[in-house]
């Protein structure tokens, strides 16, 4: 059964200490909201929904380029819960699961997103909810459970008790519902917390309490459950994607003299047997054929081809 992405969009960048809204800034060249969008469509999401808020007309003009992205605005910023709230019409026409994820959460893998489906649709659970486990938990939501260890609910840590401030399992903010009893639970939450606002992670809780199975499952690892907040989180992330990148290059054929010293998009194809110099920068959809060499200090910009064999001189710029 296909299923239904909503993606939370509508964040300031406050931390940033940015005018951009956050899901936006770039992580190695493509806006970190362009990664949540390819790991839901990777693991099964047909439709997809995002929740825009702050600077509205800019995350939407980003977006434009994907023809398969529907908009909902929470034109005033009142939680999680409230921002799905938002989504009422989307949710209503959607009979089947439905994927919420944070826009700033770029290294979320495909594989981890399937794993909440493929739960969701063995046990006809109302709501899976995806954990992860770290004692590096402060600020994060903890999954309370029972003696058992059955899910029981979700805590905020600025409404948790000291015992639950304890518990290393900890609320990713990747969830995987039934559409049809979210849209329920959404009626009945209510904003009775420290911040007086809606909280997502009191749906759970609803549903459990009117009978509905709801579990939690620990689906991903701590690194890519975590979302950008600050300029140096943006900077481990794209880090962490260009390391990816360049060691998938390298285990296909492609020798990166220095990989530290250089810089190429998660998008381009290069050959086998190609060679590129440090100092070079490949951004975007770049096609290099095998049996290059390229560089030193090359910028290659935008869909550009290199035919196989060619020789790309020092100091060459080239966009497309």
């Amino acid at each position: 059964m296909s299923a239904l992405a909503i993606i939370l969009a509508a964040g300031k960048s406050t931390r940033m200490k940015s005018a951009l809204p956050k899901v936006l800034h770039e992580v190695c060249g493509r806006p970190m909201i362009d990664y949540v969008i390819d790991a839901a469509r990777a693991a099964g999401a047909t439709r997809l929904v995002a929740v825009v808020g702050h600077r509205a007309d800019l995350v939407q003009q980003s977006l434009s380029r994907h023809a398969d992205i529907e908009f909902a605005l929470q034109a005033e910023q009142k939680g999680t819960g409230h921002a799905v709230m938002m989504c009422r019409e989307q949710l209503a026409s959607h009979h089947g699961p439905v994927l919420i994820l944070a826009g700033d959460t770029p290294l979320l893998k495909p594989e981890s997103l399937k794993k909440l489906l493929t739960a969701q649709s063995e046990h006809a659970a109302a709501a899976i909810i995806g954990t992860a486990v770290t004692p590096a938990n402060q600020g994060l939501g903890r999954i309370v459970r029972d003696a058992q260890g059955h899910f029981v609910k979700i805590v905020e840590e600025k409404d948790a008790a000291p015992e639950e401030k304890l518990i290393q399992e900890i609320n990713t903010g990747c969830y995987a519902f039934d559409s049809q009893k979210l849209l329920g639970a959404l009626d009945e939450i209510r904003p009775n917390n420290s911040q007086a606002e809606y909280y997502l992670t009191d749906c759970p809780k609803v549903l459990l309490n009117a009978g509905h199975p709801v579990l939690a499952m620990t689906a991903f690892d701590i690194v890519e459950a975590l979302g950008v907040n600050t300029r140096v989180q943006l900077a481990e992330v794209t880090q962490s994607i260009q390391q990816s990148t360049l060691q998938r290059l390298m285990l296909s054929g492609v020798t990166i003299v220095d990989p530290a010293l250089t810089h190429i998009d998660a998008r381009a194809e290069i050959g086998t047997d190609t060679i590129i110099e440090p100092f070079t920068i490949i951004r975007g959809p770049v096609q290099i054929g095998g049996d290059c060499r390229i560089g030193p200090h090359v910028v290659l910009d935008g869909a550009v081809q290199i035919p196989a064999g060619s020789v790309v001189p020092p100091f060459t710029q080239r966009t497309a």
